[in-house]
């Protein structure tokens, strides 16, 4: 979907900062019914000037795979420009996916220059996190590269970003001595194909809406979204086109059915599938390497297929997408500013696109290398090229829209006629009605989501501030190996891992009771998990004044570390370090529980027997 926002050519009005030159810019506006006398003096030094000559100490972010070439890259660039610029160079693994995350938590902090995915393009040029290019960059970028990723890296009529790849979408890879050829437009005869087999048809359907999406953009149906700038600067979703909640709808989810409904079905988008018994795995170029070590010559790589309802073909659509690479403002710095273009122009150069689609198989976006012998003859390449036709942009979606969107399928699996199928539709377009009732209190909300207490990745519990900026859950029980992050409004919009803004998950280590805390005072690490119960008493050599953890051993049953206990010496047991919720001998704030006997003993918490829960047991 195209997202072109008014308020992003207001700010283009009033950037004031060189964009490929080393000289300030002034800035004269008139009427948009008038003649356009705007003048800005952003152009490159002459080639071989020494106005940029230096030494620039600066940060890039690049995705982890890209690292190491881009700090060839870096290097050969110091080595060949002939105007006298040198770049000592951090470059730092940053996913593309979560860079504006990072970015805006605190611009100025942020790297000089980063990569990103094209739907967090309007949230950086409003955060102020982009700076524009030239005149003559700009005429020079429009020229070289695919007009679909130049629009994804323009607001208005101005260019905020580089092209930097063409191939974020998906399409359909196949093992050639299971599918055979005729059936590869026929979805039907695909499922058929797999269940005589006996081989998965993997499609991330039950666990991913941007995947799920296909079935939709196959009948006409759209999710199209509008933004508009709060007084602080950022973004909030005021309307939304969608239908898939329509006719067309409606033929899009009995498509879907077909396919959830097979044994065969498997809800995954990783070509290593291929190693587990799948005969065919949707996903992207990013696999196509994993795909070709598994199948060698027997892979196969196409468009998605067509499916049939009433009578009627319907061609699976998909989402597609880029890359771009962006120059942070360097405030009065121009010369920096104009230096960092200049190496933003190398790096998206034709040679430097070829050397990334030769080391990581990266789709160009130059026009040159996209019809470069060894681009075209890429069958991930050549089979996205061959879906392009059926895929649209994905622009600015509210991050709620995901986790609403992925459980469709899901209810579909479970109708069992076309009244549950529609109830399927209403239960998703109500959701997403839902979104533009939300309260303020609601949006600024805290709260935890995960493959956490028996759900996966679709439930939000709710936290609590107890201090300025801290925020923590109810207890949860939790489980070794289970992951989740933190979220504001119910959005991915605004979310914490362990590592900070758009960070990964957090992992629990250990089975317990928990409560789930979220600083975000301390962003580099803001969460961490607090147990649940303790025991605290005049025990261990602590005097009421330390609180011993105890982790779950089975469903409401905790239990302590062993530790030596003498007779006559007294405990109690409460929850997340305070009195307010407390177990003794004889229940819910009763009396203390007192030792018999010396011993090493472990401290058994039983919530099963509230009337008497407190046990010791011998350690």
């Amino acid at each position: 979907m195209k997202k072109i926002l008014a308020v992003m050519l207001a700010l283009v009005l009033v950037l004031g900062l060189a964009a490929c030159g080393g000289s300030t810019t002034t800035t004269t506006t008139t009427p948009s019914n008038s003649t356009d006398t705007t003048k800005t003096n952003t152009e490159p030094a002459a080639q071989g000037s020494s106005e940029l000559a230096g030494t620039y100490d600066i940060v890039v972010w690049v995705g982890e795979n890209a690292v190491e070439l881009t700090q060839k890259q870096i290097a050969a660039y110091n080595e060949t420009n002939t105007d006298g610029i040198k770049f000592n160079a951090t470059v730092n693994p940053v996913s593309e996916a979560t860079a504006a995350d990072q970015m805006l938590v605190d611009v100025s902090a942020g790297a000089d220059l980063y990569c990103f995915a094209q739907d967090q393009f309007a949230r950086l040029v409003q955060g102020g996190a982009l700076n524009q290019l030239g005149a003559k960059a700009s005429e020079m970028v429009r020229a070289a590269n695919d007009p679909g990723v130049v629009g994804a890296a323009t607001a208005g009529d101005v260019l905020f970003a580089y092209p930097l790849t063409s191939d974020n979408g998906y399409f359909m890879y196949y093992d050639k001595s299971v599918i055979p050829e005729e059936d590869l437009d026929s979805l039907e005869a695909l499922i058929a194909d797999c269940e005589a087999a006996d081989k998965y048809f993997a499609f991330e359907a039950n666990t991913s809406a941007w995947y799920i999406a296909s079935w939709f953009f196959g009948t006409g149906c759209v999710s199209e979204w509008t933004t508009e700038t709060t007084d602080d600067g950022g973004v909030e979703f005021v309307s939304v086109n969608d239908t898939f909640n329509s006719a067309n709808g409606l033929i899009a989810v009995k498509g879907m059915k077909k396919l959830v409904d097979s044994p065969m079905h498997l809800s995954s988008s990783k070509a290593a599938e291929f190693a587990n018994g799948a005969a065919i795995v949707v996903t992207g170029t990013w696999d196509y390497e994993a795909a070709e070590s598994i199948l060698g010559d027997n892979l196969g790589a196409t468009d998605l297929p067509s499916f049939e309802v009433d009578g009627n073909t319907y061609h699976l659509g998909s989402f597609n997408g880029c890359k771009l690479m962006g120059v942070k403002p360097q405030g009065d710095d121009v010369v920096k500013q104009a230096a960092l273009h200049r190496l933003a122009q190398y790096l998206t150069d034709y040679e430097r696109q070829m050397e990334r689609f030769e080391a990581l198989s990266w789709g160009p976006a130059n026009l040159e290398a996209q019809q470069n012998e060894a681009v075209q003859a890429n069958p991930g390449l050549a089979a996205l090229l061959k879906q392009s036709p059926y895929s649209v942009p994905q622009g600015q979606i509210h991050g709620s829209w995901w986790d609403i969107a992925k459980v469709i399928a899901d209810d579909v699996k479970a109708a069992e006629d076309e009244a549950g199928l529609q109830q399927a539709l209403d239960n998703y377009r109500d959701k997403v009605a839902s979104l533009f009732t939300m309260t303020a209190d609601e949006k600024n909300a805290w709260s935890v989501i995960g493959a956490v207490g028996g759900t996966m990745w679709d439930t939000d519990f709710p936290m609590h501030q107890v201090e300025p900026g801290i925020f923590e859950s109810d207890p949860i029980e939790l489980h070794a190996a289970e992951e989740f992050k933190c979220r504001q409004g119910a959005s991915w919009d605004n979310n914490f891992g362990i590592n900070g803004a758009g960070g990964d998950n957090f992992v629990v280590e250990a089975d317990g009771c928990y409560i789930i805390r979220l600083d975000t005072n301390t962003p580099d690490e803001p969460l961490s998990l607090k147990a649940a119960w303790s025991a605290i008493g005049a025990i261990n050599g602590t005097s009421w004044d330390t609180d011993f953890p105890m982790a779950l051993v089975e469903e409401n049953v905790f239990e302590s570390e062993p530790m030596e206990l003498h007779a006559g010496e007294e405990f109690k047991v409460r929850q997340t370090g305070s009195w307010g919720v407390n177990y003794g001998a004889t229940g819910p704030d009763g009396d203390n529980f007192v030792v018999e006997a010396d011993g090493t003993y472990v401290i058994h918490f039983d919530l099963n027997t509230p009337e008497a829960p407190l046990s010791l047991i011998e350690g």
